[in-house]
């Protein structure tokens, strides 16, 4: 059996490599197509959205282990639009280069506080549901990383570098 504190550590590795990855596409944009839309958002939207989760992953997560359910679940309006439109308003700026300190530093926040937490917490079922979901720090630091990729693939296909 492998120990909890190798699962933590391999997955916060595959977050920072999400991290990375997205962060690379982003630097290759020129700052007119930093700020053109690709579907509803920009890719400065996308990562103002970023930035925001990777904060409110570290808040949800401590309220999943108080047995709560995470406040952005609670009115996240489809596809968390709600929760979405508060993060890309908060995090407005349009500088690239800003935009991407802000993102690495919530990066390492989040990566900070996974460290510190209890190996038994990592996929504990503190009952806390979601529709038919049980919620754990485990699970939703993996939807965050796939968030990553997911965003990186489609600026990808938007600016032709897939």
């Amino acid at each position: 059996m492998i120990p909890s504190r190798y699962k933590i550590d391999d997955q916060i590795d595959e977050l920072n490599r999400a991290v990375g990855a997205f962060e690379r596409v982003i630097m290759e944009l020129d700052r007119d197509a930093f700020l053109e839309k690709l579907g509803g958002w920009t890719p400065r939207d996308i990562v103002a959205h970023l930035i925001g989760w990777n904060a409110y992953v570290v808040d949800g997560s401590r309220q999943i282990q108080r047995g709560e359910l995470p406040f952005y679940d609670r009115d996240p309006g489809e596809n968390y639009e709600k929760v979405n439109a508060v993060l890309i308003e908060k995090h407005g700026s349009t500088d690239r280069d800003t935009l991407l300190l802000a993102l690495e530093s919530s990066a390492k926040a989040l990566a900070a506080f996974l460290r510190e937490l209890d190996d038994g917490d990592w996929e504990r079922d503190f009952g806390v549901q979601h529709g038919d979901e049980t919620l754990t720090v485990r699970g939703t630091v993996n939807d965050l990383t796939q968030d990553y990729d997911h965003h990186r693939r489609q600026i990808e296909t938007w600016a032709g570098t897939a």
